[in-house]
């Protein structure tokens, strides 16, 4: 792998510790944003990745170049590009699936443990077992036909799965670096008021939480690369 592309929804939303994780491999990455950009470059990328955002991947009418984003993740999977999806990303890798995705039954904001399935506990996703993640989501998803449940959550049925060796999909956020959560703090402000999340907590448990899942967020990404580029 020489280069890769992330799709980013909102500029705060970026690829976080993996950006790190491809440095180190001296994977070179570039960005596309959603809505702006055109995004053929991304059927190109060696590696393509699919940030976060606040809005629902069905909400076409509305956002209209979620067709063009949909089709684009699709190529990549169908062309075997190692494809990795977070939180909205992963909702858009549901759909190119076929999967249904909609409204939860409540938001789940803020830090919690996963349930890793067996399959979950030995895939790269093992090493977050009794590790903190963060949530930030509204919307879920059904599992794809042919795909792997890897972990969930009381809340959220599916929180990870993977589609082969080369589609990682993860509901959840290991990516944000700590001193990048005041960002997200205010770029979601209506979304955190509207659910009344306290802010002070937040902030304190990511100044807690967060170091120990980037470290294990680096080992899951450099695992899943490992596999992927085999």
């Amino acid at each position: 792998m020489r280069n890769a592309v992330a799709i980013r929804h909102v500029s705060f939303e970026d690829a976080g510790i993996m950006a790190d994780v491809l440095a180190e491999r001296g994977i070179t990455l570039s960005y596309l944003e959603a809505g702006l950009d055109d995004l053929s470059p991304a059927k190109n990328a060696d590696l393509l990745l699919v940030l976060g955002g606040p809005i629902g991947i069905y909400e076409i009418e509305r956002y209209p170049f979620l067709k063009d984003e949909l089709a684009t993740i699709e190529t990549a999977v169908k062309q075997g590009t190692p494809v990795a999806g977070i939180c909205l990303g992963c909702q858009a890798l549901a759909a190119v699936l076929a999967a249904r995705v909609y409204p939860g039954k409540q938001k789940e904001l803020g830090w919690d443990e996963l349930t890793l399935t067996e399959e979950g506990k030995a895939s790269p996703l093992g090493v977050l077992e009794g590790v903190p993640i963060l949530n930030w989501h509204g919307d879920t998803f059904d599992l794809p036909a042919g795909a792997t449940r890897l972990a969930s959550t009381e809340i959220t049925p599916n929180q990870a799965f993977a589609y082969g060796p080369k589609v990682l999909a993860l509901q959840f956020h290991v990516e944000l670096e700590p001193w990048n959560m005041e960002r997200w703090l205010i770029g979601h402000t209506g979304e955190l008021a509207n659910s009344k999340v306290d802010l002070n907590a937040m902030r304190a448990e990511t100044a807690r939480f967060a170091p120990a899942a980037n470290d294990a967020g680096k080992r899951l990404f450099n695992a899943w690369l490992d596999g992927a580029s085999a």
